[in-house]
């Protein structure tokens, strides 16, 4: 069940009503069934092992808590991170381990025929699965214990951030639950701005932009580095307004029932250097990376060699993370690269004591931002194409563009199979401005002077929305990006 589909439209105002319907008592039950019924509309064998997964860590994460000594938690906490691990390299990984062992073989003239495994990656998996991890080594280092098992079984299974987050903490989301809340027209209010905002970003946005995207990435052969460039930006802007869009939708379903998730995102492409995007770009996994790889294989607390080493890890392992291919770890890579020489550049301009002054002037800024805009780019190249093969191609070209621009008359996008060719030029305009709107919007959020709009502006808001989502919706909509992760 996606979130773009109608038959998400008839789910959520169902159980919305439900839920404000029946005693408090009855709503952990009443969502964690919504939640089971929301999984297995997909595949519902599937069912079984997010349940499975829950039951096994509800019963082994409390020997951790039990265990009087130090040596003996550490044993408990190495094997539900190891079930946990295992259970998700099984999925999503068994296939990239076969496929990497016959390649290595055929490098010694070994020619193994590869079994077909029959596995079929299970959605969301890769999320719940660091919520597990999460609640363990939290548990571990002295939080305390969730006592009850539907509260347990809805922290991991909650529809709305199931799929492809945000991921949550659960000393956030559980003691919500508790809470005999009563209904709030706030809750209908904020919760369907943000389903609309989502679905707007999704469905008109990312949606449009995919079918140049997919164009450029399959055939980058057929296009000039020109043209190569406003694809690639194009695919920037293409997974922030669809990862942005699901984040939405899932922090306003939530919202309907009074209950908050994390924001995933802080306007990313205004980062004045990779450390910041990093910042603001997916929140709940840079987060999570800190918290529970970075910091534990050392962090900042040792030599700086080692420092780097477990920078470089940890965003290498975050692009496996991804999926279970080589341009994913590659981008990963680039990514530890990246920050590791932002921090060599950083300790270069405090040696040279123009680090504070350099840092203040908005020229600086200014133009930090357009050449942090521009490398991450370079980076999604990496995250986007098929394989290293495409990928090479593509920055090969992208790097001869300085030479293109002398020659430049008009870019000319060629065999674009769009429905309309005014969409790609229109956006190229568009998209510049509403990242300067969400700017605005986020600034005068912030001022004690602005107050939401009349009820009747919203409502009029709300209607144009669904009016654009249904006349400028692609034919066909393709599922969220993050799904496949």
């Amino acid at each position: 069940m996606l979130f773009n589909t109608l038959q998400y439209l008839v789910f959520l105002p169902t159980v919305f009503l439900l839920f404000w319907v029946v005693p408090h008592r009855l709503r952990v039950p009443l969502l964690l069934v919504a939640s089971y019924v929301f999984y297995m509309s997909w595949r519902p064998i599937y069912g079984l092992l997010i349940f499975g997964l829950t039951l096994g860590n509800f019963l082994l994460v409390p020997l951790i808590a039990r265990s009087a000594q130090v040596k003996h938690k550490k044993i408990w906490l190495g094997v539900v991170v190891a079930g946990n691990l295992i259970t998700l390299a099984v999925f999503k990984y068994a296939y990239f381990s076969v496929h990497s062992l016959k390649e290595g073989l055929s490098l010694f003239g070994v020619n193994w025929h590869e079994p077909h495994l029959h596995i079929i990656l299970p959605l969301g998996i890769s999320f719940f699965v660091f919520e597990f991890i999460h609640y363990a080594v939290e548990v571990y280092r002295g939080k305390p214990l969730v006592k009850s098992f539907p509260d347990f079984a809805l922290f991991a299974s909650f529809f709305p951030t199931q799929i492809a987050g945000p991921i949550k903490r659960y000393q956030d989301f559980i003691p919500q639950l508790s809470v005999p809340a009563r209904f709030k027209w706030q809750y209908l209010d904020e919760g369907m701005q943000l389903i609309l905002m989502g679905l707007f970003k999704k469905v008109i946005i990312a949606d449009n932009l995919a079918l140049v995207v997919q164009a450029g990435f399959t055939h980058p052969a057929n296009f000039s580095p020109l043209d190569l460039w406003l694809i690639t930006y194009a695919f920037a802007f293409q997974i922030f307004f669809d990862f942005a869009g699901y984040t939405d939708i899932a922090r306003g379903s939530a919202l309907l029932f009074g209950y908050k998730v994390p924001i995933n995102f802080n306007l990313p492409y205004i980062a004045a250097n990779v450390s910041d995007f990093w910042h603001r770009w997916h929140i709940s996994l840079s987060t999570w990376l800190r918290d529970y790889l970075f910091i534990p294989l050392g962090g900042s607390r040792c030599s700086q060699i080692f420092n780097y080493r477990n920078l470089f890890i940890t965003m290498t392992l975050g692009g496996l993370w991804h999926g279970a291919a080589m341009h994913f770890l590659a981008w990963g890579a680039y990514q530890g690269i990246l920050l590791i020489l932002h921090r060599e550049y950083t300790r270069l301009l405090e040696r040279l004591g123009i680090a504070s002054q350099l840092f203040k002037s908005k020229i600086y800024h200014a133009v930090s931002v357009v050449l942090t805009f521009h490398i991450v780019c370079i980076g999604w190249v990496l995250f986007r194409a098929e394989n290293l093969t495409i990928a090479g191609q593509m920055l090969q070209k992208l790097a001869q563009a300085p030479a293109a621009l002398l020659h430049f008359s008009a870019a000319q996008l060629a065999c674009l199979q769009i429905r309309d060719p005014i969409i790609f030029p229109a956006l190229v305009i568009i998209l510049p401005v509403l990242m300067i709107a969400q700017v605005v919007v986020n600034w005068l959020n912030d001022k004690p002077f602005y107050k939401s709009p009349p009820w009747a502006v919203q409502v009029g808001v709300m209607v144009a929305t669904m009016c654009l989502l249904t006349v400028f919706s692609p034919d066909t909509s393709p599922r969220f990006i993050y799904f496949q992760f």
